[in-house]
């Protein structure tokens, strides 16, 4: 088996990145994104409900033009208080 865990990612930036966002309430999550993408370009799409509508899903595209701003994203994302969880 291969140990990937020591592995770098390398990316070719800028690229195209996905994030999966996950809350509780639709317009609260798409709110929470609109703020903090703000004016930058993106697509938003519904992804999944879960079963008993407890949690819902969305998929974030957009670019990023280095490593620096695609964690940055992802920190802004994970800890704003209308989100779950980032992935």
């Amino acid at each position: 088996m291969i140990d990937l865990s020591q592995q770098k990612l390398e990316l070719n930036y800028p690229c195209d990145w996905v994030y999966k966002v996950i809350g509780t309430s639709d317009k609260e999550v798409r709110d929470a994104i609109s703020e903090i993408m703000f004016e930058r370009e993106h697509d938003l799409n519904l992804s999944n409900r879960s079963s008993k509508g407890k949690f819902i899903s969305f998929t974030l595209k957009t670019v990023v033009h280095n490593e620096n701003d695609r964690v940055d994203l992802f920190k802004l994302l994970s800890e704003h208080s209308k989100v779950i969880r980032v992935l």
